[in-house]
């Protein structure tokens, strides 16, 4: 159940309202007895969302050539070492 405070406690005992609205976690204000106004905690939204982690392996081999083939590499090393 919530707590209740009135608009004249807003404006004389601050303090005690916000200190209900942090235990609590909702007040409501009343206004000539009736209920008008309901107080509670701000969340930044921001906190809720957290951004998806990063796949280093996948970007990283997005952009890395392919390996040489056995039969490629051993005929570039034929080329590079010419008539010797």
């Amino acid at each position: 159940m919530s707590s209740t405070a009135t608009v004249r406690d807003l404006r004389n005992r601050f303090p005690k309202v916000k200190k209900l609205v942090e235990t609590e976690g909702e007040v409501l204000v009343t206004d000539r007895g009736k209920p008008r106004y309901r107080l509670t905690l701000y969340t930044t939204a921001l906190a809720a969302k957290s951004p998806p982690a990063k796949d280093y392996v996948a970007r990283l081999t997005r952009h890395q050539p392919r390996p040489l083939s056995a039969a490629a590499a051993k005929a570039l090393h034929e080329e590079n070492r010419g008539g010797r």
